[in-house]
C-alpha cells in the first residue's frame, strides 16, 4: 500500500464513528492481601476514556465476572449511569462466560444487555461463607484469646462456637443487601423482568436463552456480530489499560497477570499469594467455571 493510501485509511478511521468497548474481567473488590480485583478506582481512567472518545455511538461493556463486592459493584454501576447521562451515549453490555452477582449488578448499569447462547448470568442474592476451627484448635493444643471493647465487636470468629443470634444478625444484613440488589435490578429492568420476586431474586443462574426468557438480558448475541448490526460504520475502540513498567521495559515478553502475581508475591509472599489465589478460585467454581 502507498504512502496516500496509508494516508487517507488513517484520515478515513479518524473521522469514523466509533463504538468505544471496555473490558470488566474478574471478581469485584478486594480479592487478596494486596489484591485488587475491579473496583471503581482502579476503572476510572477506562471509563473516562471510552466516554471521551470522539464521534462516539455508544460504549460497550464486556463483561466477565462471578461477582464480588457489593459496595464496588454499586460503585462502578452507578460511575458508568453518571458518565452515560453526562455525555448522552448509550451503553450495551455484553455477558461472556459469566455475569453474575456483582457482574451482573454492573451489568444492570447498560441500557441494553446481550449474552452467549452459553453465557451464565443472574444469582441475585448475597452468599457468605467460612469455616468453624473451634475444635482444631482444641486438638493442637492452641488456646483462642480475644478481648473486645463493645460486646459485638468479635461477632461470627471462626474459632469459636457459632451463636443463632450472630447468625440472625448476618441475616438481617444479608436482607438489607439482598433488598438493595433486587431494588437496582427492579429500577434498571424494569418492565422488562418476568417472574416473582421469588423466581427472580433467589440466587439462582439462567444460561443464555433461559436469561432472555426471564428478562434478565435483552437478546442472544457477541460483541462483533450485534455492532456489525447495529452501528455498521462505526470503529471498535477498545480501551485496554496500560501495560505495567516492566512488560513496557521487556517488549511484553512476561504477560501481564504473570508481572502481577510475581510483584504481588514479592510484597505479600507465598502463602498470602496462594491464599489470595484459592479466594478467586472459589469464587468462579461457584458456577462451574
Amino acid at each position: 500500500m502507498g504512502p496516500f493510501k496509508k494516508l487517507a485509511r488513517k484520515m478515513a478511521k479518524a473521522h469514523a464513528d466509533k463504538v468505544a468497548v471496555v473490558r470488566l474481567e474478574g471478581p469485584i473488590g478486594g480479592v487478596g492481601p494486596g489484591r485488587s480485583g475491579l473496583t471503581a478506582d482502579n476503572l476510572e481512567s477506562n471509563l473516562k476514556r471510552a466516554f471521551d472518545t470522539e464521534r462516539l455511538k455508544a460504549v460497550v461493556l464486556v463483561i466477565n465476572s462471578p461477582g464480588g463486592s457489593p459496595t464496588q459493584s454499586e460503585y462502578i454501576a452507578e460511575r458508568i449511569r453518571q458518565l452515560s447521562s453526562e455525555k448522552g451515549v448509550r451503553v450495551l453490555a455484553f455477558c461472556e462466560d459469566i455475569a453474575a452477582s456483582g457482574g451482573y449488578w454492573i451489568a444492570c448499569a447498560a441500557d441494553e444487555i446481550y449474552a452467549a447462547h452459553t453465557s451464565m448470568v443472574g444469582s441475585i442474592g448475597v452468599v457468605s461463607s467460612g469455616f468453624g476451627w473451634q475444635e482444631l484448635i482444641g486438638r493442637v493444643g492452641v488456646e483462642r484469646r480475644v478481648h473486645t471493647a463493645g460486646e459485638n465487636k468479635s461477632r461470627l470468629d471462626p474459632f469459636t462456637p457459632e451463636k443463632a443470634e450472630d447468625v440472625a444478625w448476618l441475616r438481617s444484613l444479608q436482607e438489607d443487601l439482598h433488598g438493595a440488589f433486587i431494588t437496582w435490578v427492579r429500577q434498571r429492568r424494569g418492565t422488562k423482568l418476568v417472574g416473582t420476586d421469588a423466581e427472580l431474586f433467589n440466587g439462582d443462574v439462567w444460561v443464555g436463552r433461559g436469561a432472555v426468557d426471564v428478562g434478565l438480558v435483552d437478546g442472544i448475541g457477541v460483541l462483533r456480530s450485534v455492532m456489525a448490526e447495529r452501528f455498521p460504520d462505526a470503529e471498535l475502540d477498545i480501551i485496554a489499560s496500560p501495560k505495567p513498567l516492566l512488560a513496557r521495559l521487556t517488549g511484553g515478553v512476561a504477560s501481564d497477570s504473570a508481572l502481577a502475581h510475581a510483584s504481588a508475591e514479592a510484597v505479600d509472599g507465598l502463602v498470602g499469594g496462594a491464599i489470595a489465589a484459592v479466594e478467586r478460585r472459589a469464587q468462579w467454581m461457584r458456577f462451574g467455571l
